[in-house]
């Protein structure tokens, strides 16, 4: 009740809380609220108790520093925030986004697929208008030139009655809905396979690029959009090292205190700002290369063509390979307002000033400087450190803190900085930690418990760094975005599970076989009666005072009398001469 309780608080909270934005003119999501009243809860300068049931007080406090947070002008922590919401509602594993291309074609061509299975033709002129119904579906579902182009309806008129001439209606029209409809995918399939064949034909070569018949904003799209991510992630992370050397400078013991203007915690905020919109180009761009270029689009004619429905197949494939291009580039472009903050409150002349004459480090540099560097296991005999050497798949192990060195998190404030896989990996409890330097991964694994509560404390002062550093399980009440649900709990603890198995001997006791057990409920019987012994058993038979004469026993019965009956007689008849 306690928990069901909780829940139905929080829900009128974030209710109140987006009701009271949208008032004054901000319209927010129940995602990005219930997060934000998590992040209010977790951080413990608010004063928050997450065991104790909140009281009205409470609520309205509650309340009013969510307000202010979700109110604020030029903040880019709230930026990061709603830029990792958008993403986290809007990114999704290959799979599920050609499962929704699939959906929207199936809902465009549903109508004319209904209205083929469904009609009833009597008419020769009926007959022709469902032919020609049949051809717009097989246009609308190859998506090979325009449809209402003039010569690109002959050519699939053409093709459609060398496989299925109009004399085969009839028998088209006898079939079930189901395989009408199956037999509409066939003929589509076929037909633009054909019709593939013949474009490629006309180019006289033995292995076709299928791209080359695409059209040509299509073709183009694609380095397009792969220069696009790649030129704003070339700004994001030029931005980054320029933030990171600014923090730098301003974490050394020999610098004076109001050497920038701006508050530490803004530059902090603007920082995570950039290394969020990073990670998430790079992944943008990793699906876009690994999942649309290299993709297989050459054929050989002499192998595929003649199966127009493996033709099809990969025709249809490169056509969502499309469609998924057109989604990662939206996607990139929303990105974009969710980092004007930062670039508003810093422009780059700004920036440039702060640096003075600091060396501005890229990544790549940071990682060269310390790849001579490197753990040495036979010395840390009570410690488990992975290396590249006897590592397999060492590229692809999964880094804790998305690969930012927790050491330098905790002691430099907050600052980011990547870690050096090469330098070695501590291995704790099954997670994996990487350093930018020997000598903060030797502190780092003399108390590795102290520095992850560490790490965990600065994100509670950051929420921004929850989902950036994915510390989703490191704070248990706090899920992925597209995960969070607006009901849910969010002061109450979580209830904790854990995966677990046990294994038990077959035969945990001795065994006893009895060998007086009977199964069968007859033999039980015919053994009770054996232990009975009646036959040498006298039954007794007594009566008393109380009992005697209680009852009189009439009897009547019929004398018997004597009765005949026939059932038969004899007879005979004279049968005349012929």
């Amino acid at each position: 009740m306690a928990r069901a309780h909780a829940e139905n608080v929080i829900k009128n909270i974030i209710r109140e809380i987006v009701q009271e934005c949208a008032v004054r003119g901000h319209a927010v999501s129940d995602t990005l609220v219930a997060f934000m009243v998590k992040a209010v809860v977790l951080d413990p300068r608010n004063g928050f108790n997450g065991d104790r049931t909140l009281t009205k007080q409470d609520i309205q406090k509650l309340q009013e520093l969510c307000l202010d947070k979700l109110m604020e002008k030029c903040s880019p922590s709230l930026d990061t925030m709603k830029m990792q919401v958008y993403f986290d509602m809007n990114y999704t594993s290959r799979r599920e986004f050609l499962e929704e291309i699939h959906r929207v074609i199936e809902s465009r061509l549903s109508p004319v697929s209904r209205e083929i299975t469904d009609s009833r033709v009597k008419t020769r002129e009926e007959l022709d208008d469902l032919y020609r119904k049949i051809i717009t579906y097989i246009q609308l579902s190859s998506g090979i030139d325009s449809p209402t182009d003039v010569n690109t309806l002959q050519e699939a008129t053409a093709a459609l009655q060398s496989v299925f001439p109009q004399t085969e209606l009839g028998a088209f029209m006898v079939l079930l809905k189901r395989d009408k409809e199956q037999q509409l995918k066939e003929l589509a399939m076929i037909v633009t396979g054909i019709r593939l064949f013949n474009k490629a034909s006309k180019m006289g070569a033995e292995e076709i690029d299928l791209r080359e018949l695409m059209p040509a904003i299509l073709n183009e799209a694609l380095p397009v959009t792969s220069k696009s991510i790649e030129n704003d992630l070339s700004v994001s992370q030029t931005l980054a090292w320029k933030f990171t050397a600014v923090l730098e400078k301003l974490t050394e013991p020999d610098s004076q205190p109001g050497e920038c203007d701006v508050p530490s915690v803004l530059l902090k905020q603007a920082l995570y700002n950039v290394r969020q919109h990073e990670v998430f180009l790079k992944m943008l761009l990793m699906k876009l290369l690994k999942e649309v270029v290299q993709s297989k689009t050459a054929i050989p004619t002499a192998k595929v063509f003649p199966l127009f429905k493996s033709l099809s197949k990969l025709w249809s494939g490169l056509q969502d390979e499309a469609e998924l291009l057109n989604i990662l580039n939206n996607i990139m472009h929303n990105l974009q307002p969710f980092v004007a903050s930062q670039a508003k409150i810093f422009s780059e002349a700004y920036l440039d000033g702060l640096l003075e004459a600091s060396e501005v480090k890229t990544d790549e540099q940071r990682t060269t400087e310390s790849t001579d560097e490197r753990i040495v296991p036979a010395e840390m005999k009570t410690q488990e450190w992975l290396l590249p050497e006897t590592t397999a798949s060492f590229d692809k192990l999964p880094l804790q803190y998305n690969g930012v060195c927790g050491y330098t998190l905790v002691k430099n404030d907050g600052l980011l900085l990547p870690g050096n896989p090469y330098i070695g990996v501590f291995k704790l409890k099954e997670k994996l930690y990487v350093f930018r330097s020997k000598e903060a991964a030797l502190k780092f694994a003399s108390s590795p418990e102290d520095f992850i509560a560490e790490v965990a404390e600065k994100a509670k002062h950051s929420p921004e760094l929850i989902q950036l550093l994915k510390l989703h399980q490191q704070f248990s009440c706090v899920s992925p975005y597209s995960e969070i649900q607006p009901g849910e709990s969010l002061l109450v603890k979580p209830i904790t599970k854990c995966e677990s198995g046990t294994q038990t001997d077959i035969h945990p006791v001795e065994t006893n076989n009895d060998k007086s057990y009977e199964w069968n409920e007859w033999e039980l019987r015919r053994k009770a009666i054996k232990l009975a012994d009646l036959l040498t058993k006298v039954t007794h038979s007594v009566q008393t005072d109380m009992s005697h004469m209680r009852r009189e026993n009439v009897t009547q019965t019929w004398l018997p009398k004597d009765a005949a009956c026939q059932s038969k007689r004899d007879g005979e008849s004279n049968v005349p001469k012929p």
